[in-house]
């Protein structure tokens, strides 16, 4: 089996930790979404989970998340910083905004040298998510992936939610069209747009695999970015486009791998209960101990 790092994007953490949805408690011992998805992930086989994280709440991430993973998995932290840029530029002074999910993914440059896969902190993936691309690299792949969920099965009862639809072709990624307003109706899924959806379209949810060839792909555009959109202070360099880019020269394939797990995620405070409920029936069928990290 090959080594395979989890990379997490929680650098989206703020002052008052507690009260973030990345670190809400959702299991009946107060396991986080990031704690289902570190346990899936140990249970897939991958060796290694990176943090991505502001350095100034790693002791506090130290000791209410990783800390129960001792013995587990490897665990390592990567530092999203607004002055950590290539020679010859500077953050401009006014800037309070992070460079965006492609800066995040290149602070883990000297921490993983072997296939990853990258998914947000606050969003549960289901265990299936994971094997199927553990799956894919531990059979040799060395192309990049994503997987895909079914639309349906990514949409909240509160309220329209953005998602990323997908148009594939042979197995192989084209577009992702980020598509928002995306709810049922009785007729399918309505959207911002005017195309016919059932809700068995493809989307990204943002887990994403890589090998490290894509570290020497953001170290270049990232130069590119700074150098046309550097001096603004909201702009972001963000991993969608860099892949896009990627596919749209020619330079990349993306393959997309199939999960039917249903995702889920609190985007309205109503969904919180709803996430609570499927963990307890998922704890119920077996699928997680009571005690997730239990001794």
């Amino acid at each position: 089996m090959k080594n395979i790092t989890l990379l997490v994007m929680a650098a989206g953490m703020g002052s008052r930790y507690g009260g973030l949805k990345q670190l809400d408690a959702i299991g009946p011992n107060g396991e986080t979404i990031i704690d289902y998805s570190v346990y899936d992930a140990i249970k897939a086989g991958f060796s290694k989970v990176v943090f991505i994280i502001r350095r100034e709440f790693e002791n506090d991430f130290i000791n209410k998340i990783t800390n129960k993973y001792a013995g587990k998995i490897q665990v390592e932290f990567a530092f999203q910083e607004l002055d950590a840029l290539p020679n010859g530029f500077e953050c401009p002074d006014e800037r309070i905004k992070p460079w965006g999910t492609g800066h995040a993914i290149l602070s883990a440059i000297d921490l993983i040298n072997e296939p990853f896969v990258v998914i947000n902190g606050d969003d549960y993936y289901g265990r299936e998510s994971f094997m199927v691309i553990a799956d894919y690299y531990n059979n040799g792949a060395n192309t990049f992936s994503m997987v895909a969920f079914r639309l349906d099965k990514t949409l909240s009862s509160f309220g329209g939610v953005t998602r990323g639809l997908c148009t594939v072709n042979n197995d192989k990624l084209e577009t992702v069209i980020e598509t928002s307003e995306l709810q049922k109706t009785d007729y399918g899924v309505s959207s911002n747009r005017n195309i016919e959806l059932n809700g068995t379209e493809p989307v990204s949810m943002n887990m994403w695999g890589y090998t490290p060839k894509l570290f020497n792909y953001l170290q270049e555009m990232f130069v590119e970015f700074l150098m046309g959109e550097g001096s603004e202070l909201k702009s972001e360099f963000l991993i969608p486009s860099v892949i896009n880019d990627l596919i749209q020269s020619n330079r990349e394939v993306v393959i997309v791998l199939r999960s039917e797990s249903s995702w889920f995620g609190v985007t309205y405070k109503e969904d919180k209960p709803f996430v609570q409920g499927e963990i307890q029936k998922l704890i119920d069928n077996d699928n997680y101990p009571y005690e997730l990290f239990g001794n």
